[in-house]
């Protein structure tokens, strides 16, 4: 791990923004990762990436070391609604890890599209490539993927500028009393478990989830989830803070063994809509609901 200590020599300046600009090889995405990992400090303390450095400021950065994986393609059956010389729509499965990491090595979404076309984006380098956004392993639907570097940067900034449209189902437990709301809570990572996120205003970012019911049931409901922003776990997280997780969701839903004919949490990305990158036309896809979540629906009728 490599340490950087600056002074800053201006001031009102985003800190994630004038990070950006002391190196080329620090993109704002990368420093924004950074200062949410707890990696960037400001005159000792943790803060936010929308942070106003002030004149002579220390940050330090505690750089970690890029664990370079070697990403094999592998031919995998990849649900694929859309393709062109841009973009790429991938139906993903419940089950599957998006990207290569330590213990999930093979079989992701990546390795599957490393086989399937040559030329995905490297902005995110080898680890990566063509992935502009995430879905959680056990959450199933659809995913957006850049081949080229100007889709990478297109779609990046479409996300940034809350354009993009992603709405979810899900099956949630207990009975959500009104039709419709808008969840408006920060979110962070939880101080007691660092792999958890939670609604926090400490070190928290914007976070907003709109939703409405779609049908309820004696003790469950089933509700669409659509996001102007999109942190980490962030739905999963704000339907346990509202007081209504996730059926099967192992991080944020009941500790108790549910009864659910499902392996992870009921939810699923529905509904992807973007502009296209080159062409400017408004594009929009959707993917059913998958037999495991129609079996929880089913299930949530009868008790």
């Amino acid at each position: 791990m490599k340490t950087h200590i600056l002074i800053a020599e201006e001031k009102g300046v985003r800190l994630d923004k004038w990070l950006s600009q002391q190196s080329a090889d620090w993109s704002r995405s990368l420093v924004q990762q950074w200062i949410e990992e707890g990696h960037v400090k400001v005159n000792g303390e943790e803060t936010k990436s929308n942070y106003k450095i002030r004149l002579n400021d220390e940050v330090v950065i505690e750089e970690p070391e890029v664990q370079e994986l070697e990403v094999k393609a592998e031919n995998l059956h990849l649900d694929i609604i859309y393709e062109d010389k841009d973009v790429l729509v991938v139906n993903k499965p419940r089950g599957m890890v998006v990207h290569p990491a330590p213990g999930h090595p093979s079989g992701t979404l990546v390795n599957g599209l490393m086989y399937h076309c040559e030329d995905l984006s490297g902005i995110n380098g080898v680890i990566r490539p063509g992935i502009v956004h995430r879905i959680d392993k056990d959450t199933s639907g659809l995913i957006m993927v850049a081949k080229n570097d100007l889709a990478h940067e297109s779609l990046v900034e479409q996300l940034k500028n809350k354009s993009t449209k992603r709405r979810y189902e899900a099956l949630v437990s207990g009975v959500i009393p009104h039709d419709k709301g808008t969840i408006d809570a920060p979110i962070g990572r939880d101080p007691d478990d660092r792999q958890k996120m939670t609604v926090t205003e400490h070190y928290s970012r914007e976070a907003v989830t709109h939703f409405h019911v779609m049908e309820r049931f004696e003790r469950y409901t089933h509700v669409a989830c659509e996001l102007e922003t999109g942190r980490t776990h962030q739905i999963r997280a704000h339907m346990k803070y509202i007081g209504f997780p996730i059926v099967g969701d192992p991080k944020y839903g009941p500790r108790k063994k549910h009864e659910f004919p499902i392996e992870g949490q009921a939810l699923h990305a529905e509904l992807l809509g973007f502009v296209h990158p080159r062409t400017g036309e408004e594009m929009v896809f959707r993917a059913p609901l998958p037999e495991d979540m129609k079996a929880c629906l089913a299930e949530a009728k009868n008790k």
